[in-house]
């Protein structure tokens, strides 16, 4: 069963921080191999923080260690988890899908235009 929502992106307590500039898509580079092979080390990474957070996406979320590029899931118990495509790296139960701040909807590698890969909004 696919569970859709729509993640709502609060801006910083900071009080210079516009409040409309918190829901506008945000590139990010992909560091590490953990996922690997879908995303490599350096992969530009485009989010955005009101997409729909569906099983299976792509997300920016908030995990134990921080701020983490995973694969959203379902875990054997029903609840969310954030799962990196690499075997080597656990996967993290998180407590709902307030984690989340933001799904992944294009990658591309720099310098090289014809490998912009746009994922599902």
């Amino acid at each position: 069963m696919n569970t859709r929502r729509t993640i709502a992106i609060l801006p910083a307590a900071d009080e210079t921080v516009e409040r409309c500039s918190g829901g506008e898509p945000f590139a990010l580079q992909v560091l590490g191999d953990s996922m690997a092979p879908e995303f490599d080390d350096g992969d530009i990474v485009v989010v955005e923080p009101e997409g729909l957070a569906t099983e299976g996406a792509y997300v920016v979320a908030r995990g134990d260690g921080g701020w983490t590029l995973r694969q959203l899931a379902r875990g054997a118990d029903g609840g969310w988890e954030l799962r990196a495509l690499n075997p080597v790296y656990p996967a993290e139960a998180i407590a709902g899908l307030d984690a989340v701040r933001g799904v992944v909807i294009q990658k591309s590698r720099p310098g090289r235009r014809r490998t912009i890969k746009r994922y599902a909004e």
